[in-house]
């Protein structure tokens, strides 16, 4: 299979970009806005050509727990979900981020709280960005805003996963999963030997020679002195993650007087409001983050020292606002708008709100 353009849903070009990436195996559970991510792995049957296993599991916690396993093998495998999925896959994330293993897992995340609405939500960031499991752990978390996006972060995510030895999300919503635009595919890959992943991942557990002592994988450590050292390391681990792999994308921000933050689908909204403004005398800019975690703090403080106003857009009651928030350290005033229970706005809600806070009149 070459590089080709295809026109899918983003949810589709997940299981592609999967399959011409070389995953050796994918464990999920059927729930909306995602299942096709599973559906189109069944349709394409990858077992009959890259050998990439696809297992649809009794449940998301047998899901993430075969994850595991497979990750401890040094193997490329993932899994996907969504909001009240992700929630039960909590445990075996923080399990994988304690035995320091990686593994890509999708969150195409719908409203809450509860079981909700099967409508597009960005509330998962509470949950995502700041670790919805248990303990000090990290996830490098990638929020595309394209069905381009949900396609190259698929390589993207397991390069970073097994870069540093952690598992690596991609948090979207049921706008990019639904929606259909066009995709270059990536050529295929060939999955990786078991005499590759010996050679290139001595961590893993695969396939040991007869008499030779098997490495326990786990995340238990009963030595209290034992843990804090492995914290201190997975802290220093973190560092080193905030300081090189920081993403973000600016759409007129050169000379911004008023800036808009937004992540995945709402930065696509926000976008056109942007122009709304400029097309009325407003010098406004986006600026989209691209890795949630590792925030893109930095550069978000700079642009901070040049626009009067701040105002954050998400599909939620004010979650990512809090990052910026602290990017920005009360140097400038941050607004938040954002719309819940699964209703998506119109270009027009946002460009009246950051009207608001310029002080014109809406027409």
């Amino acid at each position: 299979m070459e590089t080709e353009v295809k026109l899918m849903k983003g949810n589709e070009a997940i299981a592609h970009a999967a399959i011409r990436c070389g995953v050796d195996g994918y464990f999920g559970y059927p729930i909306t806005p995602q299942s096709e991510i599973m559906e189109t792995l069944m349709e394409e049957r990858p077992w009959e050509t890259t050998g990439m296993v696809v297992l649809q599991a009794e449940s998301e916690v047998s899901a993430i727990n075969m994850v595991y396993g497979g990750a401890a093998c040094g193997k490329m495998v993932m899994t996907s979900s969504s909001s009240p999925g992700i929630s039960l896959k909590q445990e075996g994330i923080s399990y994988i981020a304690g035995a320091e293993l990686p593994a890509l897992i999708v969150n195409v995340s719908r409203g809450g709280p509860g079981l909700g609405t099967i409508q597009p939500s960005q509330a998962d960031y509470f949950q995502t960005v700041k670790g919805g499991g248990h303990g000090d752990y990290r996830l490098i978390t990638l929020a595309p805003n394209s069905v381009q996006e949900m396609s190259d972060h698929v390589a993207l995510g397991f390069e970073l996963a097994f870069k540093y030895r952690n598992p690596a999300m991609i948090l979207t919503d049921g706008v990019i999963g639904q929606m259909m635009e066009k995709v270059i595919l990536p050529p295929q890959k060939q999955r990786k030997t078991e005499d590759e992943i010996r050679e290139k991942y001595p961590w893993a557990t695969l396939g040991k020679p007869v008499g030779t002592k098997h490495r326990v994988i786990t995340s238990l450590e009963l030595d209290p002195a034992r843990m804090e050292e492995n914290n201190i390391r997975f802290q220093e681990k973190y560092r080193a993650i905030e300081e090189n792999e920081v993403l973000y994308e600016e759409f007129l921000c050169e000379d911004a007087e008023y800036l808009i933050v937004a992540f995945g689908s709402q930065a696509r909204i926000s976008r056109k409001a942007i122009e709304m403004a400029r097309e009325a005398g407003i010098r406004a800019g986006l600026f989209r983050p691209i890795t949630l975690w590792p925030f893109p703090k930095k550069r978000l403080a700079e642009l901070a020292k040049q626009v009067k106003t701040i105002l954050t857009v998400e599909l939620n009651a004010g979650q990512m606002v809090e990052d910026v928030q602290l990017a920005v350290q009360c140097s400038v005033k941050v607004e938040h708008f954002g719309r819940l229970g699964g209703v998506v706005p119109a270009p027009d809600e946002v460009f009246k709100n950051l009207l608001k806070l310029t002080g014109a009149r809406t027409q």
